[in-house]
């Protein structure tokens, strides 16, 4: 018969023991985790500060011109479902109208008593009037079938028009969709920049906002006078459009960075160069990466006032070039329209759009 061991048993109080203290670290780790003593985000330099600002000022950036984007097409869906339901309504309008004529004439026929041709014929005391009245008769029956034929025509146009409707309906909606995605990721963004600016001293965000660029600053006896762009920018524009575009940009330095903006009074950076050519009498495209391919390319060493120059391989930051170097364009939230060097990003082509 085979021995029986007695089974060891295990401490009680060991495992309670152990138990006590896995509890005891796992309350410790979240402790830490919500008051974030145990593992507290290192403190950012400034200059560390500042370079994770632009990255995601560039991204909210990038983010914009995809909303731009989004919207021109949304707006362009919402005219073409406007223009199509106002035709639709004046297509219905001709429609009843159509409807009440052929109303008129059946009823027409009914108070004559829709009576057989050779039955009136066997009554009618003058045959020859009768013949007459059966001619006209004819003529009005063909008229009739017309009418009917159009309303069915009329009818095809209508229902056509409508099934456009609902396509750019579907179309509308989905931009505006979209547009509500990039909205997110743009306000994500920038409240993530506010959060990490919002840690610096007065004296830190300054030199973090301040940048390379140069700020134009307004006459202080008169903040609201305009800038006017000084001879050696305008002169040297290849003709009088683009020099009216450098000088529409020299009036709005000091104007604030908002995103989706084109003026009067704020801009983003594709924003205000669509509004400076605006003003000249240009029409330019909405976002960076259509107004690039907007007129004839032109290299760095050719660059002339009134060229507009883009920034980093997306293609997501434009300026206007105004001589010696330097453009004026929306850098972001933290700095207003401005002079910059163009040597401030890195330059990824440019355009003559006149």
């Amino acid at each position: 018969m085979a021995a029986h061991r007695k089974p060891r048993q295990r401490s009680a109080g060991g495992t309670t023991v152990r138990t006590a203290a896995t509890v005891a670290l796992a309350g410790a780790a979240t402790a830490t985790g919500f008051d974030g003593t145990g593992h507290a985000e290192p403190q950012r330099t400034p200059a560390q500060v500042k370079a994770e600002v632009d990255r995601l000022y560039r991204e909210a950036e990038a983010a914009t011109e995809k909303y731009n984007g989004a919207k021109e097409k949304a707006d362009a869906a919402e005219t073409r479902l406007t223009s199509l339901r106002d035709e639709a309504a004046r297509r219905t309008e001709k429609l009843n109208s159509a409807r009440d004529a052929l109303g008129s004439m059946a009823a027409a026929q009914y108070r004559d008593g829709g009576l057989d041709p050779a039955v009136q014929l066997a009554l009618t005391d003058d045959p020859e009037r009768y013949l007459e009245g059966a001619e006209f008769a004819e003529r009005v029956g063909t008229r009739q079938a017309a009418s009917v034929a159009d309303v069915r025509r009329q009818l095809r146009a209508i229902e056509q028009l409508r099934g456009a409707a609902r396509v750019e309906l579907a179309s509308l909606t989905s931009r505006q969709a979209e547009l509500k995605r990039h909205r997110r990721t743009i306000t994500g963004k920038l409240d993530a920049a506010n959060r990490l600016l919002s840690r610096l001293s007065a004296e830190e965000r300054a030199e973090v906002g301040e940048g390379t660029g140069e700020r134009a600053t307004r006459s202080a006896s008169d903040p609201r006078a305009p800038l006017v762009a000084p001879a050696a920018a305008t002169g040297q524009a290849p003709d009088s459009r683009a020099a009216d575009a450098v000088a529409y940009a020299y009036q709005k330095l000091g104007s604030p960075y908002v995103w989706g903006a084109t003026g009067p009074n704020a801009f983003d950076c594709s924003g205000l160069t669509q509004a400076a050519y605006r003003a000249a009498g240009v029409s330019l495209p909405r976002t960076t990466y259509a107004q690039i391919d907007t007129g004839r390319r032109v290299s760095r060493s050719e660059l002339l006032p009134g060229d507009l120059v883009f920034f980093y391989s997306g293609i997501t930051h434009v300026g206007i070039y105004i001589g010696n170097g330097q453009m004026i364009h929306a850098p972001n939230p933290s700095a207003p329209v401005r002079v910059a060097p163009i040597t401030e990003m890195p330059f990824a082509g440019a355009t003559r759009v006149v």
